[in-house]
């Protein structure tokens, strides 16, 4: 149908073309034909050469209004609403601009130029409608909020109080801890999971690896479940940052436009947000504020299961997998042993115990 209609455009075209100037032509040739006779001979010329061209090109003009149309239903209504409303904006912009330089008498610059300005400023116009629309979405949203406020319809509210939307990550997807603390109620308001992230999520699920593969599809079981299982609200953010590569500079990007709060246990991302002056929740740091406290001087009883970085260290872990470093314990390497404890480190990336064999101590 839509090859039909455009064959029908096209031959409608050479029609109103033949129409408008064949008769010129035919006049340059003396053809002394009555003037609706020339008119109808142009007419139906033009629109036999156009029909005959249309074998040639039709295919590719339907295929680009079937790609157009594709594009245009799969794109997200606000990336349409925005660069609809920047491509006007743009194209007002360049009707006043023309205006202006039709009083100028040179041909290239009253008849040529406002081409190319109408061109390039609705080209503009869609581009940052379209690549913006996140800022101006928060624009009106602070908008509404202000309005509320003169009115005095916020009074009785602490917006202090009403929680943020949190952002996952991909790491805090795969990880899986996160339906946990969720279905435990510890983690309020919306959880936004980024179209971008979805897919990186993806790619990672149809990886050759088979390691990748596994905790893809675990970040995808755990993002089912969080949607159908638990209750909390989950969104999907469609938009995307195009002009950014990376994944987490594109996390800190929408964690800034939606005033929004990132829940990563990446170590590195969580550094970044700390810089740019981003919200973050750790997962690392709450799996670590509930971790039973260790002192200096304490006891407890490990088995070294191998030799660590340093001359003469042993390493051990305690049943929530914190590591234990145990000095001059190499020598126990397989066996189980009473350890005191002489230090504690504890960071965004986890927590380290260092320790002497108890048998040392008493020695010393």
């Amino acid at each position: 149908m839509l090859k039909r209609i455009v064959q029908l455009f096209i031959v409608i075209t050479g029609g109103t073309v033949g129409y408008l100037y064949m008769p010129e032509l035919f006049s340059i040739m003396d053809v002394s034909w009555q003037g609706w006779i020339q008119s109808g001979v142009g007419a139906i010329v033009g629109a036999l050469i156009l029909f005959l061209l249309t074998f040639w090109v039709v295919d590719y003009i339907v295929d680009f209004l079937r790609w157009v149309e594709d594009t245009l239903v799969r794109a997200p209504v606000a990336d349409l609403l925005f660069g609809s409303l920047g491509l006007i904006v743009g194209l007002i912009i360049a009707y006043l601009v023309n205006n202006l330089l039709q009083d100028i008498e040179i041909k290239v610059v009253s008849q040529i130029l406002p081409i190319f300005i109408t061109f390039l400023l609705g080209y503009f116009g869609f581009q940052v409608g379209f690549k913006r629309k996140d800022e101006f979405l928060n624009l009106f949203a602070k908008k509404d909020k202000k309005s509320l406020e003169e009115e005095g319809l916020s009074e009785s509210v602490d917006r202090s109080l009403i929680p943020k939307e949190k952002i996952l990550d991909t790491s805090v997807i795969i990880d899986g801890r996160i339906a946990d603390i969720c279905e435990t109620h510890f983690l309020e308001g919306t959880i936004v999971i980024p179209q971008f992230v979805l897919e990186e999520l993806q790619h990672i699920a149809d990886s050759s690896d088979g390691l990748k593969r596994n905790r893809g599809r675990r970040g995808l079981d755990i993002l089912n479940r969080l949607q159908k299982d638990l209750p909390v609200k989950v969104e999907i953010y469609d938009g995307d940052f195009e002009e950014i590569q990376e994944v987490d500079s594109k996390l800190v990007k929408l964690a800034k436009v939606m005033d929004g709060i990132v829940v990563t246990n990446d170590f590195n991302l969580n550094k970044v947000c700390e810089f740019q002056n981003v919200q973050v929740l750790n997962i690392n740091d709450l799996a670590n504020a509930v971790k039973p406290v260790v002192l200096p001087g304490e006891e407890m009883t490990i088995q070294v299961i191998k030799d660590g970085k340093e001359q003469k260290q042993g390493i051990g872990y305690l049943d929530d997998g914190t590591m234990i470093v145990v000095e001059e314990g190499k020598e126990y390497i397989g066996k189980t042993i009473e350890v005191v404890v002489t230090s504690v480190l504890q960071t965004s990336a986890g927590r380290m115990i260092f320790a002497r064999p108890k048998s040392l101590e008493k020695a010393l």
